[in-house]
């Protein structure tokens, strides 16, 4: 049976609940973690696990791991791009779990993009960390649904309960020597990239559908799809498809009824604004949303 002692890189909530199950069953010896993953540095600083905070990259980390022995390391939901130094540091193994069925959805936020692309199945993949983006072999997959009300919080919830099992079917199987490979299929691949809060602008001219999974994909704790009125910046967390009747030259965007519902018109139908964030109000009809003023 082979011995082992881990490095964990993680970040972020999901990062931090998968650290403390490992460290409760395993020997880690260290972790990598960015500086605002407050809730994983303040555990590593309470259970006496040295910790490095920041980038890694251009070899940041050659110090503080010179005296380290882990040999695996495991990525979870680290913010980084993990390049040859730490690659090479690993002895035995050194995976990621990536939150998509590689090889779709290679690169950053992976359930978010599943969601606005109406995806019904996304997945979290076990692969090895190679110098390419999500290209490493396959290791293990778990195949997850996405329901048509599924949010991307609720998405990240799925993974949550699967991360942890994954991970350790995974040691098991390398403390018993069992662990199979599977290349990817880089003729399958698809890869979407970072998301930042300014890509979260709704284009009224989509269609309803499309609509409707970009507001559910990017809802609460994220930072929403939005809308414009003039300079006003509109948050939506949640809408409905309305059965309000319109005229199909109506401009899209237009907010067709204020009361007892915010009701706009789409390119092929009308919405209902269930859920606007707080702080932020309409309070007419009549108004086009994105319309330029002078």
């Amino acid at each position: 049976m082979v011995k082992m002692k881990l490095g964990v890189l993680c970040s972020g909530n999901l990062g931090f609940s998968v650290l403390k199950s490992l460290a409760e069953n395993y020997e880690v010896e260290f972790v990598l973690t960015d500086s605002k993953s407050i809730d994983i540095i303040s555990y590593c600083d309470n259970h006496q696990i040295d910790s490095f905070k920041g980038n890694p990259r251009n070899g940041a980390t050659a110090a503080f791991l010179k005296q380290k022995t882990a040999n695996v390391l495991i990525s979870v939901n680290y913010l980084f791009v993990i390049e040859e130094d730490i690659i090479g540091f690993a002895k035995d193994l050194i995976f990621n779990i990536h939150g998509s069925l590689l090889p779709k959805y290679r690169g950053r936020t992976p359930h978010v993009w599943a969601i606005i692309n109406n995806e019904v199945e996304t997945g979290i993949t076990a692969h090895l960390i190679d110098e390419g983006c999500d290209t490493g072999a396959i290791l293990e997959q778990v195949r997850i649904p996405i329901s048509d009300s599924d949010t991307g919080a609720d998405v990240l919830s799925k993974f949550e309960i699967e991360y942890y099992a994954l991970i350790e079917k995974l040691l098991n199987n390398f403390k018993n020597n069992t662990l199979t490979l599977k290349k990817q299929d880089d003729e399958k691949a698809t890869y979407f990239g970072k998301r930042t809060p300014e890509d979260g602008e709704i284009n009224w001219n989509w269609q309803k559908e499309r609509i409707y999974n970009w507001v559910r994909a990017q809802s609460k704790p994220y930072p929403g799809a939005f809308t414009l009125i003039g300079e006003q910046k509109v948050t939506i967390d949640k809408i409905a498809f309305s059965d309000k009747g319109y005229n199909f030259d109506m401009p899209n965007g237009l907010i067709i009824a204020h009361s007892p519902a915010i009701l706009v018109k789409t390119a092929n139908g009308v919405i209902e604004l269930e859920q606007i964030r707080e702080n932020q109000h309409l309070c007419k009809k009549d108004i086009i949303f994105n319309k330029k003023t002078s």
